[in-house]
C-alpha cells in the first residue's frame, strides 16, 4: 500500500469513527427521550437521522396529538429546553458536547418554512428600498437558517443585539 492509499484509509477510518460517535449520540438521546415520553405517559415515535455529521431527532405521532404540541410550547420554548436537556444527557453519558437538533411534531420543519418566507420577504424589502431590513429576534439556530437563505440570494446579513433581542439585519452589498 502506498502512502497516498494509507492517507485515504486513515481519512475513511476517521469518518467511520465520527459517524459512530454521532450514532452513539443519537442512541443516548433517543433513550433519554423515550424515558421522558414514558414518564409523561405520551405516545410518540422517535426518528434519528444523520445529516452533515449532525444528529437530527424527531418525535412524531400518527395522530394529531395535542400532548406532543405541549412539548413544543409557545414559540418553541419548551422544545428548546428539551433539546438542551437532551444535549446534557448526551454529554453526561458520552463526555462529549452535542449539537443535536430535536424536533417535535414537525415544529422545526414548519418553522424552517416560515423562516425561509421571512428571509425572502426581507431580501425583497432590502432590494427594493436599498435600506437595511431588521428582522424579529430569533434563536441562534433560526438565525443560522435565515443567514443561509440570505447568503444564497447574494445579500449580506449580520446578527445584532444581545440575548433575547438578538436579530438579523439584511442589506444589499451596496448599502
Amino acid at each position: 500500500m502506498t502512502a497516498t492509499e494509507n492517507i485515504g484509509v486513515e481519512e475513511l477510518e476517521a469518518q467511520v469513527e465520527g459517524n459512530e460517535e454521532v450514532l452513539d449520540e443519537g442512541d443516548v438521546a433517543a433513550d433519554y427521550l423515550e424515558e421522558l415520553l414514558d414518564i409523561a405517559d405520551l405516545d410518540g415515535d422517535i426518528d434519528i437521522e444523520i445529516r452533515g455529521g449532525r444528529t437530527y431527532i424527531s418525535i412524531v405521532t400518527d395522530e394529531d396529538d395535542v400532548d406532543l404540541e405541549n412539548l413544543v410550547g409557545k414559540d418553541g420554548e419548551v422544545l428548546d429546553a428539551l433539546q438542551e436537556l437532551t444535549r446534557l444527557a448526551v454529554l453526561n453519558a458520552t463526555g462529549e458536547r452535542s449539537r443535536l437538533i430535536l424536533d417535535i411534531a414537525g415544529y422545526r420543519a414548519d418553522r424552517a418554512e416560515q423562516l425561509t418566507k421571512i428571509a425572502q420577504d426581507a431580501i425583497e424589502g432590502a432590494k427594493q428600498s436599498g435600506e437595511p431590513v431588521h428582522l424579529e429576534p430569533m434563536s441562534a439556530y433560526e438565525r443560522k437558517l435565515v443567514h443561509d437563505v440570505i447568503a444564497d440570494a447574494g445579500l449580506h446579513s449580520e446578527s445584532e443585539g444581545e440575548s433575547t433581542r438578538r436579530h438579523i439585519v439584511v442589506s444589499t452589498l451596496d448599502s
